[in-house]
């Protein structure tokens, strides 16, 4: 090995060449992140033991109506072997867990929502993981119970694996016209149902529908000897229940109130239409007082209006809020797929501002509408927010990193160049990682068709091994000065210093691989893992064939004038003789 180094250091081709390999390799490896053929995520899905559903009908329901599409979910399910038991919840959501705590499935309390809790096997006794369960039964159960009643949602809520976040994409509207936000609502609605990867597209507002109120007609009431109060009181007795009279107990000091009200089935219209509420209203009657029963249906009024949808805020401004989740894939490209599909929709009615920069806010719109010249903020949020922030973080921990790195090499060396050798070293070995990642990848589509992500973790990994190369560079640089001051010729000291710390940087490098082995398996820090494997591998051999290169071509390597010559024989050399001459020279 010794003499192929020197063979490298000693021709200005052979550096050449390898020079070009390095820079073309690390080019390449770079591309294939915007190329999109290694994927970025924040962290991968894991198996588990559980997944929850939640159902979500139209406002207007009612619990029948809701329980319909739930049991409808329920029939799907029972097809499923590897389902143990489920439970369900009508009118409320579940006990809270990790998924539910963060999206507020607690405060659940409506006749149209539901929620259906499922427990699995066992996930180590059962080949397919939960996670491909949801994406194979996703699409059926979607296709089958959504069509039971209009405006039916059925969302399927896997345990998160990472942070917690309310949905992984959430896009957030911001303004003050309540009618615009809806609109605009819609239109973003459209472009995520379009983007493919994207599923459970939801939004997070009451649905605008009739509702009919019930007025007492004072001329009538008076002309038909019937008294308000009366009307009102059997009204509300009937439609919502009212205490009628109290009992007294011998058991307890406080008195018992009697409850009276129609029954659920009674009081409960088969269509929300007019002519079923009036044919309801006309079988109550009232007796007057000369004894006559008057059908309620001649005394009242009844009114069609547009119920009140529920108003957000958020920081005291209104809000609508779009979720969507991700089906195996990464939240970051439908992100930018959706975002591109959104603006040419928008552009129709909207002047767009698009509001980059490095804020934690870079993917934001901001719409003015041409007409009304109204403002909309889109805003995203969710997990995909959470993600970028992290990159975004992690790359300037990394970038913080290098630059302490490379100011301390200059304090200890007093060389510039010296310190861009130890610095080119530490961040050449991205070229493994992300290789890596790639070969993965492949490995993991032809195992489990599922893919292996660059993660959170793996650029953890691949800051960690900004040390372990620096080691090795400064192990070779180290030695190689030692050498040249014993007065040993430039290009055979790095020839020797790489022959010689080859196997402690090898030694070195296998320990951190086979340590690393078991982290990549793991379905959460399998990133940091890979990471580790083949960065340590990837920075074995820049330490070993190309910072021999770089220490050739500096000229700060020699602390004194460097022998000129082409290979001196040191076993025959007396370096005692030759370092006064050498020490003289300089």
């Amino acid at each position: 090995m010794e003499e192929y180094i020197y063979k490298i250091a000693s021709d200005r081709k052979e550096q050449r060449k390898i020079g070009f390999i390095v820079l073309g390799l690390l080019i390449f490896s770079l591309m294939m992140i915007p190329t999109r053929i290694v994927l970025a995520k924040m962290l991968p899905g894991k198996s588990a033991d559980t997944f929850s559903i939640y159902v979500d009908t139209a406002t207007n329901s009612t619990v029948n109506q809701t329980k319909e599409v739930v049991e409808c979910v329920a029939t799907e399910l029972k097809k499923e072997k590897e389902i143990l038991n489920m439970e369900m919840f009508l009118g409320q959501g579940a006990p809270l867990d990790y998924a539910g705590l963060v999206k507020g499935s607690g405060f659940k309390s409506l006749k149209n929502q539901a929620e259906i809790v499922v427990n699995l096997t066992p996930k180590h006794g059962r080949d397919e993981a939960s996670y491909m369960m949801v994406h194979r039964i996703r699409p059926i159960i979607q296709k089958r119970c959504e069509s039971v009643y209009p405006d039916a949602t059925v969302k399927f809520i896997e345990m998160p694996s990472g942070p917690p976040t309310f949905a992984t994409i959430e896009v957030n509207l911001f303004g003050k016209d309540n009618l615009l936000l809806r609109e605009t609502s819609k239109i973003i609605q459209e472009s995520l149902k379009a983007t493919e990867g994207l599923s459970d597209i939801d939004v997070m507002q009451d649905d605008v529908y009739t509702k009919y109120e019930i007025i007492p007609n004072v001329e009538k009431i008076i002309a038909s000897n019937l008294s308000v109060e009366q009307v009102s009181n059997i009204l509300y007795m009937a439609f919502k229940g009212n205490v009628v009279a109290i009992k007294n107990s011998g058991l307890q000091q406080d008195q018992i109130p009697i409850f009276v009200s129609l029954t659920e089935e009674t009081r409960t219209l088969d269509t929300a239409s007019k002519e079923e509420l009036e044919l309801k209203l006309s079988r109550l009657k009232l007796i007057n007082m000369a004894g006559i029963m008057v059908p309620m249906k001649e005394v009242i009024d009844v009114v069609p209006t547009v119920a009140d949808p529920t108003i957000f805020k958020k920081n005291m401004r209104n809000m609508v809020s779009i979720t969507a989740e991700c089906d195996l894939v990464s939240q970051v490209y439908p992100l930018m797929d959706a975002r591109e599909k959104m603006i040419e929709k928008l552009s129709r009615d909207f002047d767009i501002e698009r509001l980059t920069g490095m804020s934690t806010y870079m993917f934001d719109l901001q719409l003015t509408h041409k007409e009304t010249k109204e403002k909309v903020l889109v805003r995203w949020d969710g997990e995909m927010k959470v993600s970028l922030d992290t990159f975004r973080d992690l790359g300037g921990a990394f970038i913080s990193a290098l630059v302490l790195m490379f100011l301390l090499m200059v304090v200890y060396y007093k060389s510039f160049a010296l310190s861009g050798i130890v610095l080119v070293g530490s961040f050449l070995s991205i070229i493994g990682v992300i290789i890596g990642h790639f070969i993965t990848d492949m490995i993991s589509l032809v195992i489990t068709d599922v893919h292996f992500f660059l993660t959170a973790t793996s650029l953890i990994g691949f800051i960690s091994l900004m040390g372990i190369s620096a080691r090795s560079s400064l192990l070779l640089i180290d030695f190689t000065k030692s050498l040249i001051e014993s007065g040993i010729e430039k290009n055979r000291a790095i020839a020797i210093s790489t022959a010689t710390r080859a196997k402690p940087i090898l030694l070195t490098a296998v320990a951190i691989i086979l340590g690393s082995l078991l982290l990549a398996t793991d379905p959460i820090f399998g990133g940091l893992g890979i990471a580790l494997i083949f960065g340590s591998i990837a920075s074995t051999l820049v330490s070993l064939f190309y910072i021999p290169v770089l220490m050739s071509r500096a000229k700060a390597i020699c602390p004194i004038k460097c022998i000129d010559g082409k290979g001196i024989n040191i076993e025959h050399m007396d370096v005692t003789a030759i370092a006064p001459e050498v020490h003289h020279e300089s």
